[in-house]
């Protein structure tokens, strides 16, 4: 019997028209940040920001991302087994279902959809789950992950403590995966968690535990905050890096590869030390990998974004091993590895 292969059929993005500069960053944070501190430590030149709905709807961006990854490959929606949402649960609507939607706008009648979440760790794990989902059921043979992201609209600028979400930007991106593609293989995939730091972030006002009231309604709209900011730190300084790099190994691992094999890295926006040390770290130059600094981080659209654009430059070409990595909130780390052509 045959092993089944999962290959990556193309991608489709959706940006906002909106845009907040390093400088409108800077006199957001009330000078507690620089213009240029903003453009060298946190890097970020400019980030992309919802403008109007309802087009910038987290929910529509997603759609307009499927879209435009149809239009990219030719597929047929009709074709489409499985819908797999990675937007946020910051939407148009709350308790409506992401996938469904995305199901009727793009004419995907014949796929079924779901939501899954971990925070701008979604795609990365959803490609995960989609490879197991194709190679597990004989009656799915294509499945699109797709979603939108605007988390940005809860930052507030004068929380000092923010400052590693002052890059958050929006917009939406899609991918279409096949089974038995014979390309753009995907490989070895691998996620840890940390669920100790399940409440150390999120939005604080607005859940059960603190709803939104008539006195807190307008700082409830600016409530994404590090609730346990010092837990949180202290415990990431510990074990971020190297659970990145276990998540990296094991993917590699898992594809019989080793970091010498990695042509691309295809990583979220973090500040701009962390991602040179990354390159570093993995003996890559910059031209191996985007640095999102024109776009912010669209959560888990990142992953997706940096593919798109090294496409389309031809950093990702015939034979590039692409290395995607993410990490979210939660805490969750992840990897997986692509053999591109």
């Amino acid at each position: 019997m045959n092993k089944v292969n999962v290959g990556i059929v193309g991608t489709g993005i959706y940006l906002p028209q909106g845009r907040m500069t390093a400088r409108e960053i800077s006199e957001a944070t009330l000078g507690l940040w620089s213009e240029q501190a903003v453009i060298d430590k946190l890097g970020i030149r400019e980030k992309t920001i919802p403008l109007v709905l309802p087009q910038d709807g987290t929910q529509e961006m997603g759609a307009l991302a499927a879209i435009d990854a149809i239009k990219n490959t030719g597929i047929d929606p009709k074709d489409i087994d499985v819908i797999l949402s990675v937007t946020e649960e910051w939407k148009e609507y709350p308790l409506t279902t992401s996938a469904l939607y995305i199901q009727d706008r793009i004419g995907a009648i014949n796929a079924w959809g779901i939501d899954v979440q971990n925070r701008c760790c979604t795609t990365v794990s959803a490609l995960k789950m989609a490879k197991d989902m194709l190679i597990a059921d004989d009656d799915i043979h294509l499945i699109m992950i797709v979603g939108g992201y605007r988390n940005g609209d809860f930052v507030d600028f004068t929380d000092k403590d923010m400052s590693m979400m002052y890059n958050l930007g929006a917009g939406g991106g899609a991918m279409i995966l096949k089974k038995n593609y014979g390309k753009n293989l995907l490989l070895g995939s691998h996620v840890i968690a940390d669920g100790s730091l399940s409440r150390t972030a999120g939005v604080e006002i607005g859940g059960l535990c603190n709803p939104i009231t008539l006195a807190n309604a307008d700082e409830a709209k600016k409530s994404l905050r590090l609730m346990d900011p010092i837990k949180m730190k202290n415990r990431l300084n510990e074990v971020s890096m190297p659970n990145w790099y276990k998540c990296i190994d094991e993917a590699l691992r898992k594809s019989n590869m080793t970091r010498s094999d990695i042509g691309y890295l295809d990583i979220l926006h973090i500040k701009r030390s962390g991602h040179e040390a990354m390159l570093e770290e993995l003996n890559l130059n910059k031209e191996q990998s985007i640095y999102l600094e024109d776009y912010g981080h669209i959560g888990q659209i990142d992953q997706i974004l940096s593919l798109h654009l090294a496409l389309k430059s031809g950093q990702v070409k015939e034979g590039t091993v692409v290395c995607m990595l993410a990490a979210g909130i939660g805490y969750v780390w992840a990897a997986n590895i692509v053999q591109w052509g």
